[in-house]
């Protein structure tokens, strides 16, 4: 996994990125609408940044996605985890009405994320697609720019 403390680009506003794709950003926010499990859909994400292989998307923290320790809960980031890598799988072949699916999902938490947090940026990335397997990484980040979490994945296409 990346050493870094902070994603590519923090930015949200993806009309100053040269490198994001804004037809990628709305194919892969209509896909999710339509074809994501409702209660992942229901958590309030939002995809900033598209190019091919990497996506980064924004989460609300909120009191139902909290527990009674006071911090955003592994459950719902090991979904934004999972789901960022889902949005990487669509930027990779978006003219494709093809499937695929989660293999393994390895998370390391590094630091709690508190409920107080606004909202907190995931940066999800390819790092060796493949013919039928695709290797990945996604990172958490704070509004301060700290990881808070990290993970490695291995999709399959079918």
């Amino acid at each position: 996994m990346e050493t870094t403390d902070t994603p590519t680009d923090t930015s949200t506003d993806t009309s100053t990125d040269a490198s994001s794709d804004a037809a990628l950003i709305a194919h892969i926010t209509d896909s999710f609408q339509v074809g994501g499990s409702p209660f992942v859909v229901d958590m309030g994400i939002r995809v900033t940044h598209a190019e091919t292989g990497l996506v980064r998307f924004t989460l609300p923290v909120t009191d139902r996605l909290t527990h009674g320790g006071g911090v955003l809960s592994g459950q719902a980031i090991m979904s934004c985890m999972d789901t960022g890598m889902v949005f990487v799988m669509m930027s990779l072949r978006p003219d494709e009405d093809v499937n695929f699916t989660t293999v393994e999902l390895k998370t390391a938490f590094e630091r709690a994320v508190p409920a107080d947090t606004p909202e907190v940026t995931f940066e999800a990335r390819a790092t060796k697609p493949g013919r039928s397997l695709v290797f990945g990484e996604i990172d958490l980040f704070l509004p301060n720019g700290k990881r808070a979490a990290a993970a490695t994945t291995t999709y399959m296409w079918i």
